[in-house]
């Protein structure tokens, strides 16, 4: 398939991707309980600022401001209506932002978790979320963004209903889960499910990963259990920066430029080609992850040992995949 992405992948080795949309909004002033894709349409200049910021920084690759912009979302504002037109704002102010660079620079338009759970558990049927994901699918293409971004989802159900509507919307795709549960997603599957289930879609995405989670050593485990698979799909990193921590009625992560600079390299090393941040990373953590992909040399597979000694220790003794803490070996190469 030939898209944007694709073509900057096929010219490097890694692509830094932006970092957390929702800090950065907060220390713009939205409040708690605000929709941000509101903001999209009341203060394009804070959503442009925040793309041209993370880009400034050294990103390839930056998400719109549209994680919470599908229809069962939006109901919770009252603005159910208006998924695809947020949605469409979201990407347009992402596109113009991206022009004006002199290097290839990446409008992902980020798609959310419908925040509902799935049949049978659920009262959301597959039929339903292929049409919330389509809706703001065609939105995010109508704006000019260059690739879906599915990120922070727990159910495999979930991903499964947004690979089909991506393919209704005739748009490349990259998916990301979180894995905040002893190395398992909210719904319980391991890095090893999810890779197995990636392979077996008729519309893979074009890379997949973890995002958010828990802190960034968690994090490289799972990537690390990803690897482990064998697979030569494009793996993603997009950790947290750190660990948040509550100070003076306000969330902080407690992860410094220099943690999130070796996590960086660490996932490269570990086998990820698109590295980025979630929750806490700003401009300048970005920065010091793009100075220090470009300055220290690639080296071997880190081990468990090497992460918690540069990264911290894991928020559990299990990654998910079984009673071995250790990840099993991979048995054939990714391509780069």
């Amino acid at each position: 398939m030939t898209n944007a992405l694709t073509k900057l992948m096929a010219t490097r080795d890694w692509i830094l991707a932006d970092g957390a949309t929702g800090t950065n909004l907060f220390n713009m002033g939205l409040q708690s309980g605000d929709a941000p894709e509101m903001w999209n349409e009341e203060h394009p200049d804070r959503i442009e600022r925040l793309y041209r910021e993370a880009v400034d920084a050294g990103s390839d690759l930056f998400l719109t401001n549209s994680f919470g912009g599908n229809a069962a979302r939006l109901k919770l504002h009252g603005a159910q209506k208006r998924a695809r037109e947020l949605s469409r704002i979201s990407a347009e102010i992402g596109r113009e932002v991206a022009d004006r660079y002199d290097r290839p620079v990446i409008v992902a338009g980020s798609v959310g978790p419908t925040g509902e759970i799935m049949a049978p558990m659920g009262a959301l049927t597959h039929e339903l979320a292929v049409e919330i994901f389509h809706e703001q699918a065609e939105g995010l293409k109508e704006g000019g963004a260059d690739v879906l971004w599915l990120e922070t989802i727990s159910a495999q159900e979930e991903y499964k209903a947004a690979a089909e509507a991506f393919k209704l919307a005739d748009m490349p795709w990259c998916g990301t889960m979180s894995f905040d549960t002893a190395g398992r997603t909210m719904m319980g599957l391991t890095s090893a499910d999810m890779a197995t289930m990636v392979e077996k879609l008729g519309n893979p995405p074009l890379a997949y990963g973890a995002n958010c989670g828990v802190g960034a050593s968690d994090l490289l485990r799972t990537v690390l259990g990803f690897v482990a698979q064998g697979s030569e799909r494009p793996i993603i990193a997009k950790g947290n920066a750190g660990i948040p921590k509550y100070h003076d009625g306000h969330i902080h992560y407690d992860g410094t430029p220099d943690l999130m600079a070796d996590y960086a390299v660490l996932a490269r090393d570990a086998g990820a080609t698109i590295i980025g941040g979630c929750c806490g990373t700003m401009p300048e953590h970005l920065s010091k992850m793009r100075a220090a992909l470009e300055e220290r040399p690639k080296g071997p597979r880190p081990t468990l040992d090497q992460i918690t000694d540069a990264i911290g220790a894991f928020s559990s003794a299990a990654d998910g995949t079984g009673d071995d803490v250790a990840p099993p070996r991979r048995t054939r190469r990714r391509r780069a």
